[in-house]
């Protein structure tokens, strides 16, 4: 049963990391559109769509399983710093994700105050995390 949980575990991270980075990519477009415009009202419908229909119930699986797999798996003893380099990094994540949530809320209520260069740089948030996750988690360097 363990490994059929780590399957369904990455799954979900994996439908949580598109969200994380697909997201921003339409924040980004979301700039250029004039407020209550027909596209403005599409990208609204969009972000809330995949922020709460893929998004937050996969962050939700991903918290979940992940934290039945450390204490089924055994994780919690010595010899797993990497693993408390690894929480770290998905608490950050899921910081992220919060603060996209709250972006959502401003474009829905037109009062988006940020560049489309903000959301440039906040859309590479993610990806560097993830790599941090990655490599912790296969290389288990400390």
């Amino acid at each position: 049963m363990y490994l059929w949980l780590k399957a369904f575990h990455i799954l979900a991270v994996i439908s949580w990391m598109a969200t994380l980075l697909y997201l921003p990519r339409l924040m980004v477009y979301h700039c250029s559109a004039a407020a209550g415009s027909e596209q403005s009202e599409t990208f609204k419908i969009m972000q809330r769509r995949l922020l709460r229909g893929i998004g937050t119930p996969a962050m939700l699986v991903s918290w979940a399983l992940g934290l039945y797999l450390i204490g089924a798996g055994g994780y919690l003893g010595d010899g797993t710093y990497w693993l408390h380099g690894k929480l770290l990094l998905v608490i950050l994540m899921s910081a992220v994700h919060f603060r996209l949530a709250w972006h959502v809320k401003q474009f829905a209520s037109d009062q988006n105050r940020h560049s489309e260069r903000y959301f440039r740089i906040i859309n590479e948030v993610p990806a560097v995390i993830m790599v941090g996750i990655v490599i912790l988690v296969v290389v288990k360097p400390f």
